[in-house]
């Protein structure tokens, strides 16, 4: 028996009502919402989710998708004789590398991602970062002892072209987009999912940012449960991340997000892939999940 057939009528119609005006706040905002981590292993996590974003399309928001790839692409890169490396939060990534990357979110995950929203009724169009993310190249980074690393083809975004993601938005069609960008010149860099992820959201101007990842939010101590941080303000993310309670690969997600805040997005969600449905619970509860970032 399903958790909602579990439930009592009144149970469910509650639900039903609590959502109700939600519904109604949200109906014609635009969410950006970033997918990554673990929960992108899990094939009941996954239907789980794309299921939650059909579902926000069926009530009138405009969901679009950004997803990530990473622990798929460390594997095919261990599989080529390359060790995943990472610098504050970010893949170092040499030429052969940025095939794989390509190779792995172009041609695997994002039709994939496509076939499964079609698959639950929503409809979905592919686009490769590269048709969206304008980039150039990141400058060499200090790793954890203050040596200089070049990140290789890892790039930032300079500009987001929007008007085909536009064009699929105003066709109620989700836009699932990877994480990969492109120089003026064709060449391919990788990008930090949750730093394309907010640069979207800043250039839709997107009601919310919400990141699906392995972590429920920003925890003071990721080893206790109950230490979840439920919200925070962009500048105290900023002591967070001097104290080090934000660290590794959180800090380029919190700082994408700030920068996300400061241009316009209203509010960033951080919520765990891990949970059932968590975008409905995030969205339609009263409670929320995770973690929210505010001005």
């Amino acid at each position: 028996m399903t958790m909602a057939r579990s439930l009592t009528p009144a149970a469910r119609s509650e639900s039903l009502i609590e959502a109700l005006p939600y519904i109604q706040k949200f109906r014609g905002q635009t969410f950006v919402i970033k997918y990554g981590g673990s929960a992108m292993e899990d094939d009941h996590q996954v239907e789980r989710l794309l299921r939650d974003v059909v579902f926000l399309e069926a009530v009138g928001i405009n969901p679009v998708l950004v997803h990530g790839g990473g622990k798929a692409i460390s594997s095919k890169m261990r599989a080529a004789g390359i060790a995943p490396r990472f610098v504050k939060g970010l893949r170092v990534t040499e030429e052969t590398a940025v095939k794989i990357v390509e190779e792995t979110l172009d041609g695997e995950i994002n039709p994939g991602i496509v076939r499964s929203i079609t698959a639950h009724g929503g409809r979905a169009l592919g686009f490769s970062g590269k048709t969206v993310f304008v980039s150039q190249r990141l400058a060499p980074v200090h790793d954890a002892d203050g040596t200089e690393v070049d990140l290789g083809f890892v790039g930032e975004v300079v500009n987001v072209i929007t008007e085909e993601v536009d064009h699929a938005v105003k066709k109620e069609i989700v836009p699932v987009i990877s994480p990969i960008g492109a120089t003026e010149d064709g060449q391919v860099l990788n990008i930090n999912a949750d730093v394309a992820a907010a640069a979207l959201a800043a250039e839709l101007k997107a009601h919310k940012l919400i990141f699906v990842s392995d972590v429920t939010g920003i925890m003071r101590n990721p080893a206790q449960a109950d230490s979840l941080i439920p919200s925070v303000t962009s500048e105290q993310t900023r002591t967070l991340i001097k104290q080090k309670v934000i660290d590794g690969g959180m800090i380029p997600k919190v700082e994408s997000a700030v920068r996300a805040l400061e241009k316009g997005v209203e509010k960033i969600h951080l919520i765990g892939g891990h949970i059932p449905h968590c975008l409905l619970l995030e969205i339609f509860t009263n409670a929320g999940i995770g973690t929210e970032i505010v001005l």
